[in-house]
């Protein structure tokens, strides 16, 4: 490895150390001021009226509010840090350590995501009908099968391992934050509650993360095998099982539960209203257009980066990558921090910002603000992209990928409050899940066409559709006005 590019990146990463630890002292400080504005904002006829009792139902909440942020984060931490340890080394554990043709990793990758596509509409209605909790569990279980496929370096062992790892891919990310969303409502919590849930989620994302690329790096620099980060998984898998069901209650969807129908097993007649839902709210399909775009463009960079950066550093010199993941991690919690901070700042400014958009109420609601910030955060990668695509320079392409990076850490809150706003509690998994079919189709027919060789027509395919996903974003959601919202009781 060279002293030199290690020593870069390195430097590097202390920097935007710096940045976030200044994004998360004034992220702490807007917070305290929103709640004290909160607070006193308080009607005081409800004072007058409610007394001391005002006390109770705040602690109360507060209490609510604490609780279910530790049991989400605590299992949200461990489950993503199990996933995030396998990121830096993942393509050279294929293409180094086990020699394997680019095109044959392609494949290996293009079997996860079809996989996940294929799985994703039955692991959302799975998680409505039969219980998100459970399909939680089933996560552990399916990971980590796929992390111990790598201990048999046999290529029907490997592609087995893909195919189990994107079956795990859809649960992750549809199931966990359905029984989150699910658990706010049952529990009466405000948006702006759920919000600074999915905002600290993601912080505590980038947090997990960059600790796992660090030590990722470590594990390998000390056994020099790929494989031990994806043991490492392992082992927080099975923690994240004991934990999930030590402290998680079950929640549903319509008609789940133990009354759940068994006659039907592919859940076709579900899958089917939930086609009519999307049909019949065009902003839904803003919501997956968005999704195939950006989580598409995201899942591709992971393939790209690695051979991007070592093309502009050159064969002689072996890049750091555990120190350049930390590096983009740490990306990925500045840009939560920005999401955070500018959700204070609104709410400070614009008490409105938290109240259910209604018709002619004129405030600039909860939908209307995550729509703009979800237009914006398309814009800026998709420039993040372009600009990856005209420089040939290392660092200019490394600090494009930061920038990327950020825009990802403001994505999952943003794209998670837009679902909690935008689809209702009872098909809530089955839709998230739904939305990630055109997601794999586009990742697949992308790493099909030969990532190797079309490799900068692939990232200026990504940034047009980024673009795309902006402009529409911007242009039906803003202004739209929910027929109906998460915030409708759960279904007996």
């Amino acid at each position: 490895m060279s002293t030199i590019t290690a020593s870069f990146y390195e430097l590097q990463l202390v920097y935007l150390v710096l940045v976030c630890a200044f994004f998360l002292f004034l992220d702490r400080q807007l917070s305290r001021r929103r709640r004290h504005s909160e607070h006193k904002s308080k009607p005081q006829q409800d004072i007058s009226l409610l007394g001391d009792g005002v006390t109770n139902i705040t602690t109360g909440m507060g209490t609510a509010v604490s609780k279910l942020t530790r049991q989400y984060l605590t299992v949200y931490a461990i489950v993503m840090g199990s996933d995030w340890l396998q990121g830096p080394y993942i393509y050279s554990l294929y293409r180094e350590q086990f020699s394997l043709p680019e095109r044959l990793v392609a494949v290996l990758f293009v079997t996860g995501f079809t996989s996940a596509g294929l799985a994703a509409p039955l692991v959302g209605v799975w998680a409505d009908q039969h219980g998100r909790r459970r399909l939680c569990l089933t996560f552990c279980v399916t990971y980590t099968l796929s992390c111990l496929s790598v201990l048999f370096p046999y290529y029907p062992i490997l592609l087995l391992g893909r195919f189990l790892g994107g079956i795990s891919t859809s649960i992750l990310y549809s199931a966990f934050e359905s029984w989150l969303i699910s658990a706010s409502s049952s529990l009466a919590l405000s948006q702006s509650d759920l919000s600074g849930i999915m905002g600290q989620a993601s912080l505590v994302n980038g947090i997990v993360a960059a600790v796992a690329g660090v030590a990722s790096n470590q594990l390998v620099a000390s056994t020099a095998s790929f494989t031990t980060p994806f043991m490492a998984s392992v082992a927080l898998l099975l923690l994240a099982w004991v934990v999930i069901r030590g402290t998680w209650n079950e929640n549903y969807g319509s008609g789940g539960g133990a009354a759940a129908a068994t006659s039907d097993p592919l859940q076709l007649k579900r899958l089917g209203q939930a086609l009519k839902i999307v049909r019949s709210e065009p902003s839904l399909l803003v919501i997956g257009l968005t999704q195939t775009c950006f989580e598409g463009s995201m899942y591709l960079f992971v393939f790209n980066w690695v051979p991007a950066l070592q093309e502009s550093a050159g064969s002689q010199n072996v890049l750091p990558l555990g120190y350049i993941f930390s590096a983009f991690m740490v990306s990925m919690m500045i840009g939560s921090l920005l999401y955070t901070s500018v959700v204070s700042i609104c709410a400070l400014f614009d008490p409105t910002a938290y109240e259910v958009t209604t018709a002619g109420s004129g405030g600039d609601g909860p939908l209307a603000l995550h729509a703009k910030l979800s237009s914006l955060v398309c814009a800026i990668s998709a420039l993040t992209f372009a600009v990856s695509i005209e420089s040939r320079d290392e660092h200019v392409r490394f600090w494009a990928f930061c920038t990327f990076e950020a825009c990802v850490g403001a994505y999952y809150p943003v794209q998670g409050m837009l679902r909690g706003t935008l689809i209702s509690n009872e098909h809530r998994a089955t839709l998230s899940s739904l939305f990630r079919v055109p997601l794999n189709v586009f990742v697949v027919v992308s790493l099909l066409t030969g990532v190797s060789s079309a490799r900068y027509t692939v990232l200026t395919a990504s940034s047009l559709m980024l673009v795309l996903s902006s402009i529409v974003t911007g242009s039906f959601l803003v202004d739209h006005t929910p027929s109906f919202t998460s915030t409708a009781p759960h279904p007996a």
